[in-house]
């Protein structure tokens, strides 16, 4: 029971979590733009502020866009809640395979894009569009990344391949390098940030995300950004904890908890700052160029397979 209380816990800490990451990076943002910005617990403000308002719909909406937030948000939150978060020792980890986070994960854009199309205004299937156009590039590139890991663990469970790494002993892996790489473009990418995309603008010939959730108000468009936070949240502990899992507990106890807790906080505070400062540094890219930006990521993926064949197997 204990185990289940803290797999529950934990899934409620990627709720509690999510809008502070985003509130994070705006905040360094806003310092690197020579601007005071919003306190970092702005998101809970907002998303406060929209569940206290009506949600108004569309004449044209139907019943699937009633129901699309609740589903994009459960789903996102459900696949951000099988990632090793604090502690591999949960009843959950069985549930922590990549192939079914990719599943829940597709099912939420899958959804997000019938929403999108539901009303049949030009901004939401265009943005719906884009986004399939997008996750068809980047879903090969994110399974080959991680299939890079799996086969050095010999398991696509995650909670599986982050023990591998801390009972093994510790080398650098070329293979590790290229598929870290390449699941940061597959993360820019998938959460729609620059220079794939800009959250913070609703300019027709920009955005993608935005676009989708236009028609929505109140508790329903609340339900849709906090789970694009979570969906941010979810990358960024895959690349903090499978590629940097020092720090993880590999039992429930309140003493390695704990430590674990700081070091994540450190380690997505980091990370938070480097996606400011990579967002702040570069300019968002044309639609066109996309592609290209997501074959360089599968190829990372391929390398990274590659060289684990020809080093780690063949040696």
């Amino acid at each position: 029971m204990a185990a289940w209380g803290f797999a529950l816990i934990q899934s409620l800490l990627y709720l509690a979590l999510a809008p502070l990451l985003v509130g994070w990076v705006h905040k360094v943002k806003a310092r690197l733009q020579n601007r005071r910005g919003a306190p970092i617990w702005q998101p809970y403000r907002d998303l406060y502020k929209l569940f206290a308002k009506e949600a108004r719909m569309a004449h044209t909406a139907s019943l699937l866009f009633r129901a699309a937030p609740y589903i994009v948000f459960v789903a996102t939150w459900l696949a951000a809640a099988a990632i090793p978060l604090l502690s591999t020792d949960l009843p959950t980890a069985a549930m922590a395979d990549v192939i079914v986070i990719a599943g829940l994960l597709g099912l939420a854009r899958f959804f997000l894009a019938l929403a999108g199309m539901d009303v049949g205004t030009a901004f939401g299937g265009m943005g719906a569009s884009r986004e399939m156009f997008v996750s068809a590039l980047a879903e090969p590139a994110m399974l080959m990344a991680v299939f890079s890991l799996a086969m050095t663990a010999h398991s696509t469970n995650l909670a599986s391949v982050v023990e591998y790494q801390l009972l093994g002993e510790p080398f650098l892996r070329p293979s590790y390098l290229f598929a870290l790489a390449a699941l940061v473009l597959v993360a820019i990418a998938e959460t729609g940030r620059i220079p794939v995309d800009n959250p913070s603008t609703h300019l027709e010939l920009t955005m993608i995300h935005e676009a989708m959730i236009l028609e929505y108000s109140g508790r329903h468009l609340a339900l849709m950004e906090w789970a694009a936070q979570l969906k941010l949240l979810l990358y960024a502990a895959l690349l903090v904890n499978v590629f940097l899992p020092w720090g993880i507990a590999q039992s429930i106890r309140p003493d390695m908890l704990g430590m674990a807790f700081v070091l994540l906080v450190v380690k997505l505070a980091l990370l938070g700052v480097a996606l400011a400062v990579s967002e702040t540094l570069l300019a968002k890219m044309r639609l066109f160029r996309v592609p290209a930006f997501l074959n360089l990521a599968l190829l990372l993926a391929l390398l990274g397979l590659m060289s684990h064949v020809i080093l780690e197997v063949g040696a």
